[in-house]
């Protein structure tokens, strides 16, 4: 069993922690090792690396579902689909980014009106008609100010 790692050298060389080392075996993103004669869980080498690519892909916005998706979709390329791979699935990523980047700016954008007008009371400012904050479009189911 040479070249294998026990489970805390896999673990501190990919940066993450036991527990997480674990939990990514139990959902199939890392496969589940060899044991030595005491039982010990053996690693490959390439453990090591498979675990930085969850940790990258996480920051980068995918999910643990996502993730896996991605790292089987690599293991089977062999006749998959060419919209499967990682290319498709990074422009999808990209979109909703995009989007909740949007969605974000959209919501700065009404909180510096708030600092602007000076709105210090929720409900007070929700009933004002100068209230820069949606509240009264979200009650109001004609979208109409009082």
């Amino acid at each position: 069993m040479t070249g294998l790692l026990r489970t805390g050298r896999v673990a501190e060389a990919a940066g993450v922690n036991i527990q997480t080392l674990r939990y990514y075996e139990r959902r199939g993103l890392l496969a589940e090792p060899a044991r030595s004669l005491g039982g010990h869980r053996m690693y490959p080498a390439e453990a090591v690396t498979t675990l930085r690519v969850i940790k990258a892909a996480q920051r980068l916005g995918f999910t643990l579902e996502e993730v896996a998706d991605l790292l089987d979709a690599g293991r089977h390329r062999h006749g998959a689909a060419a919209d499967s791979g990682l290319q498709s699935r990074a422009r999808a990523k990209l979109e909703e980014i995009e989007a909740r980047i949007s969605d974000l700016n959209t919501i700065r954008t009404a909180l510096h009106g708030a600092l602007d007008a000076g709105c210090d009371d929720l409900v007070a400012c929700a009933a004002s008609s100068c209230c820069p904050l949606p509240f009264a479009e979200l009650a109001d189911p004609d979208g109409e100010r009082r």
